[in-house]
């Protein structure tokens, strides 16, 4: 018996030395705000097979050693977080790995769709600038020393060195955006862990009613507030002379603060609250404050429900300020005082999780006091005077630089649902389908409007709308793409629902970033953008102008923006 165990003891100990010194894994497990997860499984695979387990500390460290050489993938689950994997680790003989795995909520991987309007210059971070602290902005390092191999994206990496994003666009854009812009944007990491941005984007002075160049500058901020929280603040001032207000009045400029936390209360609980205040000052000034709360509850892991408020499209969610390009306040001068818009929304939303996709429905109700409708065409002084003549209840704000305008329409209170799908159909490419029901002004069927009175002439009337989007990138190109198409019946001239996600994408728009390269004649970084909306011009509504020219509303106006921008 002796001799048996001595000859097994034997045969290990020579096995072990042919396979060589055993391998080991280690690492810290972070959610997406860089807070270490306690209790997440860490998985160690080989060929689909698990070869080691554990679980993280208080501090969100793990080790799982005694792994013989070879390939391994590394996988770390928790509840409420998408497993996320490190694949193609080579382990060699005596090998110390260091993996540090970011986990992210369940319903990240749909976050994408947009909580709030598109902006038209998009940023460099993955469609939306991120206020990241070090401690949790990518980064990803490979290095061999003493067969040692480190992939970190820990707050123990070094601060990552600030990025610069110069760019010019050109076209025919939408409201306030027309003629050359030059813009110059820098996200920077402060040794606080904080982050801070700047983007200033000056705009051409072409034209004879331009009698200085538009200019728009914001200021975003960001901390950790405790365990699982941050809050941000973007200030911004904007100054355009070639926007034309109620009375002929020349030149609009608007100062914003807009504001937002969020936090966790206990394991299942997410709550954002914030707000946007705002002044504009045209013929004369307006002061407003659009608060918005969010709360969502994970029941399960797989499930989530959801309550919203909203008084303002532009603000209405912490990812709202993802970024800090503002919208331009409308703010028009009705009779005999400034008006701006004003609505309340409340939703209720039940998601599950389906796969990699998600499936939504939420129930909501508006109100809206006052609601901003889009037009095209130029205005003449007598249009001025008539839309603040004593019969009018609209007020206009024009922009002289390409034709567009807006007026205030009458409010209305409605209520509807809105299903909201979204799968993966490649690795890097998402698609979503949007289902609304509610309702939406019109202009009618055969109905003659006139600048005076088309406030009043317009009439809210239920429908619905569908839009199919698809966002992501093209694998091995560089190539980002947005697209999407939303139909609703074209005698409508607002949106169905105006606080969805794809509110202000009507009909054929799209987005595309391209990096462009050639050799070594062109610096790297250098990417080119064309930006779309309504390329078909559909849904365009005539009437009458004060002296009798034909103008146009529409739900968006066709706008054709490209440019070249530079990072580094």
């Amino acid at each position: 018996m002796k001799i048996a165990i001595l000859a097994l003891v034997l045969t290990v100990t020579a096995t072990s030395r042919a396979a060589g010194p055993v391998a080991a894994v280690s690492g810290v497990v972070r959610d997406a705000q860089g807070v270490a997860q306690m209790g997440a499984l860490v998985q160690v695979l080989a060929n689909d097979a698990m070869v080691g387990t554990a679980f993280t500390d208080l501090h969100g460290r793990y080790l799982i050693a005694n792994l013989l050489p070879g390939k391994y993938e590394v996988r770390a689950s928790a509840a409420l977080f998408v497993p996320t994997m490190r694949d193609n680790l080579q382990l060699r003989p005596g090998a110390k790995a260091v993996v540090n795995l970011t986990l992210n909520a369940i319903f990240d991987a749909a976050s994408w769709l947009p909580a709030e309007r598109r902006k038209a210059d998009e940023p460099n971070d993955d469609w939306t600038w991120t206020l990241r602290s070090a401690a949790n902005r990518p980064i990803l390092r490979l290095v061999e020393d003493n067969q040692m191999i480190v992939v970190s994206s820990s707050a123990e990496s070094p601060t990552p060195p600030d990025r610069v994003r110069a760019s010019m666009t050109s076209g025919d854009g939408g409201f306030g955006t027309g003629g050359i812009h030059n813009v110059f944007a820098i996200d920077r990491s402060l040794a606080d862990g904080a982050g801070m941005t700047l983007r200033a984007d000056m705009g051409s002075a072409s034209g004879s009613s331009l009698r200085a160049p538009s200019t728009d500058v914001q200021v975003g901020y960001q901390k950790r507030l405790g365990f699982a929280g941050a809050a941000r603040t973007v200030v911004s001032y904007q100054a355009h002379p070639e926007i034309i207000g109620s009375g002929a009045v020349s030149g609009i400029q608007a100062m914003q603060l807009a504001s937002a936390q969020k936090t966790q209360l206990g394991d299942s609980v997410d709550l954002e609250v914030g707000s946007a205040v705002y002044v504009v000052r045209t013929a004369n000034s307006a002061f407003a404050a659009r608060p918005f709360l969010r709360v969502t509850a994970h029941p399960t892991s797989a499930v989530t429900v959801g309550y919203r408020m909203a008084t303002s499209r532009d603000l209405q969610s912490f990812a709202g300020l993802d970024a800090v390009q503002m919208e331009l306040p409308v703010a028009v001068l009705s009779g005999g005082r400034m008006q701006t818009e004003r609505g309340l929304h409340q939703e209720i939303t039940v998601g599950r999780k389906l796969g990699k996709g998600l499936v939504q429905a939420a129930l909501y109700r508006d109100n809206l006091n006052r609601i901003a409708v889009s037009g095209g065409g130029v205005l003449s002084p007598t249009d001025f005077a008539s839309a603040n003549g004593p019969g009018s209840t609209s007020g206009v704000l024009a922009d002289t630089s390409t034709d567009t305008f807006r007026l205030m329409g009458a409010g209305y209170k409605t209520q509807g649902i809105s299903l909201l799908l979204t799968e993966p159909i490649t690795p890097a490419m998402w698609v979503a389908v949007e289902y609304n029901t509610g309702a939406a002004l019109t202009a009618g069927e055969g109905a003659t409007m006139t600048l005076p009175s088309v406030a009043t002439d317009l009439k809210p009337m239920a429908s619905q709308s569908l839009t199919v989007a698809v966002k992501g990138r093209v694998i091995h190109t560089g190539t980002r793409v947005r697209a999407a198409y939303r139909w609703q019946p074209e005698r409508f001239v607002t949106e169905v629902n105006p606080y969805e996600a794809f509110g202000d994408q009507a009909y054929l728009s799209f987005y595309l970033r391209q990096p462009v390269h050639c050799g070594s004649l062109l610096p790297p970084g250098l990417e080119a953008t064309v930006d779309v909306t309504n390329l078909l011009e559909q849904g365009y509504r005539p009437f009458l102008s004060a002296d009798g020219q034909t103008l146009f509303l529409a739900q968006s106006p066709r706008t054709i923006q490209a440019g070249l921008a530079f990072n580094f």
